[in-house]
């Protein structure tokens, strides 16, 4: 899997799904290994995107594309200054990666000083996760060569989140994340989120 992430300071939240929406219409049909979206907004007017493709080349296709090119040059005039771009081909899913369910998402920014060891160990207390917090629907994270990630994690919603994150988590669980040595930790949340999956007809 290839992960993107767009995320830039926008105002204008309606202007935003409604071009997303016109991505989907006009872009996606011909986007060939899109699989999904995850877009939503902080409360500070912080627009947050993290696009799933099948693998890097498909994703390049795609931004090379002419339609994609003139989607993005008008898109670009919402935010309301620079735009940060992360990508990945580096990730790992947990509990099958997320789900368009999800009433709350939080998205973390951070860096870690062995990713590989980060990935095994995501993967291997996946079921530990998921017993401590059934509340997390899934999650994806991507690790960026220079050591940065993006965390995507879906929730059932933001009260049962907030209420079982002050909770203790089981021993064993405990002590393999905190020696993944996370760090310049960062969390952007997202109330009201929304989600594109790609389907086949």
């Amino acid at each position: 899997m290839f992960i993107q992430i767009i995320q830039g300071k926008c105002t204008r939240e309606n202007d935003m799904r409604a071009a997303l929406d016109r991505w989907s219409e006009q872009c996606e049909p011909g986007a060939e290994g899109f699989l999904g979206g995850t877009y939503g907004f902080t409360d500070d007017n912080m627009f947050v995107g993290v696009v799933r493709f099948e693998n890097e080349d498909l994703a390049r296709r795609n931004s090379n594309r002419p339609e994609q090119d003139a989607w993005w040059r008008e898109t670009e005039q919402l935010f309301a200054g620079p735009v940060e771009f992360h990508e990945s081909s580096n990730v790992a899913l947990m509990m099958e990666g997320g789900s368009d369910r999800a009433g709350f998402v939080q998205v973390i920014r951070g860096r870690v000083d062995e990713p590989e060891r980060v990935m095994s160990t995501m993967q291997e207390t996946d079921a530990l996760l998921h017993q401590a917090r059934p509340d997390i629907l899934g999650a994806t994270i991507a690790i960026e060569p220079d050591g940065w990630f993006t965390e995507t994690v879906a929730f059932t919603d933001e009260a049962t989140a907030r209420e079982n994150e002050s909770k203790e988590m089981p021993a064993e669980l405990r002590e393999r994340l905190e020696q993944l040595h996370m760090h310049d930790m960062s969390y952007l949340d997202l109330h009201r989120p929304w989600f594109r999956t790609h389907t086949t007809t």
